[in-house]
């Protein structure tokens, strides 16, 4: 057995032995706004539920490790008192990942990673449409757990207002665990999935993913592909140029074959089985085509 003293080992290898120790973890998946009512949306897994009455959400948002500078949720719960907290599960688990991205001041988190912007009832910040879970809240204290990167900040939250989705119901009116279907953060690259077991999701790029937004029309409205698909779609940098496309056909003809007798459902469908298996360069060749 190895020991490890906080005090003697950097900051950044004592997070990931933390994180690969301490799991699964739920997601808070907080909505917030700044004070000029810009949208932000990003994943946290220092999360839990710390009380009943009143009911109490408690997440931490820590300062980053490479230049101790904050995050937007964090600014914003500061600035507002207010957050929408969204539960996870695996329908949304790539748009979540991708939400990740640290895209700039006054981008919207939610058109990157094409999620629907609801409107809360007692709070500002929007709810997230396609989770199962959502919970309106006011931010009671932000407690601040020091000044260097990697510094946690607690946030307080109490729940105003909780939403759920009745197709996540049992015929008692209880939340069904197979049906919510939700996911927690593990160490690396690794979640798990409550009722199947643990997945891995390569992390966003450190440059920045184009986003669902920026996806072409007939991929982003498809009737094919889901959110999660969309999500790993809107993790690449950019699409590849028709040279790269006609490349790739012309060392695949059997691929090539296959589109030229493919129509546009046929051919995102294709497309589809290389993003189930994380190929996502190979299915955008398979999309651009055509």
């Amino acid at each position: 057995m190895i020991t490890i003293d906080p005090a003697e080992v950097t900051t950044g290898k004592l997070h990931g032995m933390l994180l690969g120790a301490i799991g699964p973890r739920p997601i808070a998946f907080a909505s917030t706004i700044d004070h000029e009512g810009n949208p932000n949306i990003a994943p946290f897994s220092f999360f839990n539920v710390f009380s009943a009455n009143p009911p109490i959400l408690i997440f931490s948002p820590a300062r980053r490790v490479r230049d101790n500078t904050t995050k937007h949720t964090l600014d914003n719960v500061i600035a507002t008192k207010e957050v929408v907290i969204n539960v996870v599960n695996h329908a949304i688990v790539q748009q979540m990942s991708l939400s990740s991205t640290e895209y700039g001041d006054k981008v919207n988190e939610f058109e990157k990673a094409g999620l629907t912007m609801l409107s809360s009832e007692k709070v500002k910040p929007f709810r997230v449409a396609e989770a199962p879970v959502q919970f309106e809240c006011k931010v009671k204290e932000v407690v601040p757990m020091g000044d260097q990167g990697g510094a946690g900040n607690l946030v307080i939250c109490e729940v105003i207002l909780m939403h759920v989705k009745e197709e996540v119901l049992d015929e008692d009116g209880k939340i069904d665990q197979h049906k919510i279907d939700l996911v927690a953060r593990m160490g690396g690259n690794w979640y798990s999935r409550a009722n199947q077991g643990m997945f891995e999701i390569q992390k966003p790029l450190r440059t920045l993913g184009i986003g669902v937004d920026q996806l072409p029309e007939a991929v982003r409205l498809s009737t094919v592909f889901t959110g999660n698909d969309l999500g790993k779609l809107g993790n690449v940098e950019k699409l590849p140029v028709k040279e790269t496309v006609e490349g790739f056909l012309n060392i695949n003809s059997e691929i090539k074959d296959k589109i030229s007798r493919s129509n546009e459902i046929e051919i995102h469908k294709f497309a589809q089985q290389y993003l189930e298996k994380d190929d996502v360069d190979i299915a955008w060749n398979i999309i651009l085509a055509k």
